[in-house]
């Protein structure tokens, strides 16, 4: 009877989230629609926060630098205190292309109560001076040569204010494809894109290797001064720029991470650095998380497995469905469907980084990321 009844509330939960939850599954808000023309291309500038980037930074800069855009167009590039060649070889790269194409902005040290990337994304944005646009980026993102041209474009036709595409990550080793598929997934069900884009929807969020802003608009929100503490800051600077105006967040192929993960545990420590944080720090949305995880992903497959008649019937529909969800997702990476019946064994492992990222943040470890511990930053 209480297999029955876990399975019947995991099924009913799945049918929620297939039919009732904007659709997150279906990968339907993607960048490819024609990218109209402008009279006018506004100015823009490309803010690069980068900390010992050395091993990526050559690519990144290099598609920037090769931008097809019809505007005037700049990148600074915010060395944010690297112990490596980071600046040097950005510089190597820029000296191929005209002169001031590239600014290389040295960071300051960074303050208390600041996390280390939007500290220096805010000297970068003050360095840019009046712009129309900021294109936020990363260091470890490489981007097809129209992708400013296509951003900017849609920006100014559709009346946003901010405008952000999910990079496709890196998926070229067994780590990566049993994982990466599930990181967009679940991203996707915590965020779905449909709301995000739609006006009339408090979800917001956004994908922290590409980003356009509104200048001005990013001013009326407070600037990034208003999110300094924040760990997952791309969600958070989304939230503060809906207030102000129209946002949208797709899937893309344009803009590709160049920096691969090389096994589990390099991804399961990039899962733990914000888990705990997605969970504002409570032991208690902690724990309801771990007990949900096993409730929605692990029940129907043990019911299928382990039992028979009727719960085994509900396990195996539950499994299916969770298995159909994750097929769009994996079709976008190229991946066979067959991984949609591995799903469970993926959300364990997310559960179990989830849980150690928790106790990095009570050990004083949390958000930790070249070299720097983050977590509970401000608080």
């Amino acid at each position: 009877m209480i297999a029955t009844i876990l399975g019947l509330t995991s099924l009913s939960i799945w049918i929620g989230l297939l039919f009732f939850h904007g659709g997150f599954w279906l990968c339907h808000e993607r960048d490819d629609r024609p990218v109209p023309s402008l009279e006018i291309w506004p100015d823009v500038v490309a803010i690069v926060p980068a900390r010992n980037e050395a091993d990526v930074i050559d690519k990144a800069i290099d598609s920037l630098l090769r931008q097809d855009y019809p505007g005037n167009f700049k990148v600074i590039l915010v060395d944010d205190n690297s112990e490596d060649r980071t600046a040097e070889i950005a510089k190597r790269i820029a000296g191929t292309y005209p002169e001031g194409k590239l600014t290389i902005v040295n960071g300051s040290a960074l303050p208390k109560g600041w996390a280390g990337k939007l500290w220096a994304l805010d000297q970068g944005i003050k360095a840019a001076g009046q712009v129309k646009w900021l294109w936020l980026t990363d260091a470890d993102i490489a981007h097809q040569d129209d992708t400013l041209k296509m951003l900017v474009a849609h920006a100014e036709k559709d009346g946003l204010i901010f405008h952000s595409l999910m990079a496709r990550l890196s998926c070229n080793n067994f780590a990566e494809w049993a994982l990466i598929p599930a990181f967009v997934f679940f991203f996707q069900m915590l965020y779905p894109f449909r709301h995000i884009n739609n006006p009339k929807h408090k979800t917001a969020g956004a994908a922290g290797g590409c980003m356009l802003a509104d200048r001005a608009s990013l001013e009326k929100a407070g600037g990034i001064g208003a999110i300094r503490h924040a760990i997952i800051d791309d969600c958070s600077l989304g939230g503060i720029m809906k207030k102000q105006g129209k946002i949208r967040l797709s899937l893309t192929n344009r803009s590709l991470s160049i920096r691969p993960y090389l096994g589990f545990q390099e991804i399961g420590h990039m899962i733990s650095r914000s888990a705990y944080a997605q969970l504002r720090y409570s032991f208690w949305l902690l724990a309801l998380t771990l007990f949900g995880m096993c409730l929605v992903y692990l029940v129907p497959p043990a019911l299928a497995l382990l039992t028979h008649g009727v719960s085994a019937w509900i396990g195996l529909a539950g499994w299916m469905m969770m298995a159909l969800a994750f097929q769009p997702i994996l079709h976008f990476y190229h991946r066979s469907p067959l991984w949609g019946l591995a799903l469970p064994l993926i959300a364990a492992f997310y559960s179990c980084a989830t849980f150690f990222s928790a106790v990095h943040v009570w050990q004083g470890r949390g958000g930790m990321w070249k070299g720097r511990a983050q977590a509970r930053i401000g608080l």
